[in-house]
């Protein structure tokens, strides 16, 4: 008999190796052999301590975007209500206006650092099953290739942070041209609605922008599914 081969989704894997450098104390996470402690675990509860999660993230951000990466003191404040929102810190969240149960939609100017950050707060709940943040352009690249098979497979599961949402061009299938991010949209409305699955965003454009790039439908669901983070309209290019 042939030996069947399992594949392991892309997010599997990637939580499997988050996991991998916790310790049994969720306030350890261990780094080149280095062990750093970002809260206090009485056993039961997790109290997360943001000063040394600091630490940690400029740590871990050097080690996958190299050692010219820091933390801005002007980004502290985006920082802080990313990690409260993924902890999942009731009273924090409230207090800066964040419903734990919506997901991000993290908005600023080109290059002030969204994508980055994303990919970076992740790590500090490594016990968290992941979110793949996929650039909006190459899913309208797969759809154009492949057509509503795209579309589908985003309506049925899995954790997602659409990257540079509004940048992307209107798919093409076929001589037909589609709003693919606005169908996959309302799709992963209806999710959000009967579900767990997480549905991020980051974008360049504000909200007027982004209506009119996907209409009142698309945008009257936003509103209901994303709590919207933002950096200040004059954040500074840091691709420079």
């Amino acid at each position: 008999m042939h030996r069947q081969t399992k594949i392991i989704p892309k997010t599997e894997i990637i939580s499997k190796l988050l996991k991998s450098r916790t310790m049994a104390n969720p306030s350890k996470i261990i780094e080149g052999g280095i062990e750093y402690s970002i809260g206090r675990f009485n056993g039961i509860k997790m109290f997360y301590d943001f000063d040394k999660i600091l630490i940690y993230l400029d740590v871990k951000g050097k080690l996958l975007f190299g050692h010219d990466f820091q933390i801005h003191k002007r980004d502290e404040p985006i920082i802080l209500k990313l990690c409260n929102y993924l902890v999942q810190d009731i009273k924090s969240c409230q207090k800066h206006d964040i419903d734990p149960q919506k997901n991000i939609l993290l908005s600023g100017p080109i290059g002030c650092g969204k994508t980055t950050l994303l990919k970076l707060v992740q790590f500090i709940v490594p016990h968290q099953r992941p979110f793949e943040i996929i650039p909006c352009r190459n899913i309208v690249f797969g759809f154009n290739n492949l057509g509503f098979k795209i579309i589908e497979d985003y309506e049925k599961g899995g954790n997602y942070c659409f990257d540079d949402l509004g940048l992307e061009p209107l798919g093409s299938h076929y001589g037909r041209h589609f709003n693919v991010m606005g169908e996959i949209l309302i799709s992963r409305y209806e999710l959000f609605l009967t579900s767990k699955f997480k549905t991020h965003a980051t974008t360049n454009l504000m909200s007027e922008e982004l209506e009119e790039r996907y209409g009142e439908r698309v945008r009257s669901r936003m509103r209901k599914m994303f709590n919207l983070i933002s950096f200040d309209l004059a954040s500074e290019d840091k691709r420079k």
